[in-house]
């Protein structure tokens, strides 16, 4: 079927703000293209990469009930299918998180009691700083939870289900309870400045949400990075991130720093074909001012497509690096280089590369799949993450 959208017992220690969402419920599927009446808004947050993304490791814990729909759909990659002639032995088959309808206590309370809701707890892939929730709910359109909340844990290891709901862990409200639309996405903005590690999703009382995405800032322990020693400084995973691309029109830039080469064509970074004498860039954050002294640009299943050429510069501090000089405050430390398409490309730096940002610039267009800056963090770039780190912690 048609497939439309892309990718989008405890204490409250905050109480941020939510955007406003949609409400209400949606038209009954009257046939044809099922996302033809879906709602959606342009999100700033979702800017931020998606902390709860299968790439990164994310993973759903539990649910309290996945009657119709596994909870595991929740965090599956691209927008839900329907088909409205698919049923299974329990009704109607979707494509999210489906629970069974809640029932009062007797004949003469039939209803749901107010406090009554469902479950989910999510792994975040990597922990961060979360920023926006979109809480989508496409094709559910009598069947959506009334409400959605979320609540945020910062638990380090691996905790079980069991380990997060013992009343032991301290849940921070990230969104209240506010009512959701039907087979619509419906945004959140979050605005609690901690860092995460665990999500509990409710919905009240009942109903099915298809997927869930968390937008947000990844930052890891700063004692893993030391242990690692040597790591990949641009890595999503690592704390690294796109600020900025000259082309989004096929694929998003964030692709490139995910974990993990490239699988097909979609997974990498693809330009729209150039009709000038221009050239198509990325740049990127590194999780802090790092020392780069090996490259890796992958163009992997990108064979009639892949950029011609490539070239990497760094600079340090804020800003776009526009307007700073003659070269916008941009050192080149890999002039610009032939590729070859899907191919690893592995360069070893005769001298370091010291800086906070770095630029790639494909010549003319087209795309690779995979960036990797093999580093370590200068000293002042420890300290800085360290800090961050226990501002984000207490």
């Amino acid at each position: 079927m048609a497939q439309r959208p892309t990718d989008t017992a405890s204490s409250d220690t905050a109480s941020p703000s939510a955007a406003a969402s949609f409400t209400g419920n949606a038209n009954p599927y009257g046939g044809g293209d099922p996302y033809a009446d879906y709602r959606t808004a342009d999100f700033p947050f979702t800017r931020y990469a998606n902390l709860a993304a299968r790439e990164l490791g994310a993973g759903v814990v539990a649910a309290n009930d996945e009657f119709f729909a596994e909870r595991e759909n929740l965090l599956v990659a691209g927008a839900a299918h329907f088909d409205p002639e698919h049923f299974g032995h329990k009704g109607k088959v979707m494509d999210g998180w489906e629970t069974r309808r809640r029932r009062g206590t007797s004949a003469g309370h039939p209803w749901p009691a107010p406090e009554d809701h469902d479950h989910a707890l999510i792994r975040l892939g990597a922990p961060g700083v979360v920023r926006g929730i979109v809480v989508d709910t496409a094709h559910f359109r009598g069947n959506m939870p009334q409400a959605v909340s979320v609540q945020g844990a910062r638990v380090e290891g691996s905790p079980t289900a069991g380990e997060l709901l013992s009343g032991e862990v301290t849940w921070t409200t990230l969104v209240e309870r506010t009512p959701v639309g039907g087979h619509a996405a419906n945004g959140f903005e979050v605005t609690a400045g901690q860092r995460f590690t665990h999500l509990r999703l409710n919905q009240h009382p009942d109903g099915g949400i298809a997927r869930l995405r968390v937008h947000g800032e990844v930052r890891p322990d700063p004692r893993w990075l030391a242990a690692l020693g040597t790591f990949d400084v641009v890595a999503l995973e690592n704390g690294g991130s796109v600020e900025d691309a000259s082309d989004r029109f096929y694929s998003p830039p964030d692709h490139t720093i995910n974990p993990g080469r490239s699988r097909t064509m979609g997974d990498g970074w693809e330009t729209a074909r150039r009709r000038d004498d221009g050239n198509d860039w990325i740049r990127y954050r590194l999780v802090a001012e790092s020392e780069i002294r090996a490259v890796e640009i992958d163009t992997a299943c990108l064979k009639g497509n892949a950029a011609g050429w490539a070239a990497l510069s760094v600079r340090s501090g804020e800003g776009d690096g526009e307007g700073e000089g003659e070269k916008g405050g941009w050192t080149e430390f890999l002039p610009r280089t032939r590729l070859q398409p899907d191919t690893n490309h592995r360069f070893v730096l005769d001298t370091p590369a010291v800086g906070t940002h770095v630029r790639i610039d494909i010549f003319p267009d087209g795309g690779f799949s995979r960036l990797r800056l093999h580093g370590s963090l200068t000293e002042p770039g420890t300290a800085a993450h360290t800090a961050r780190h226990q501002e984000l912690t207490g």
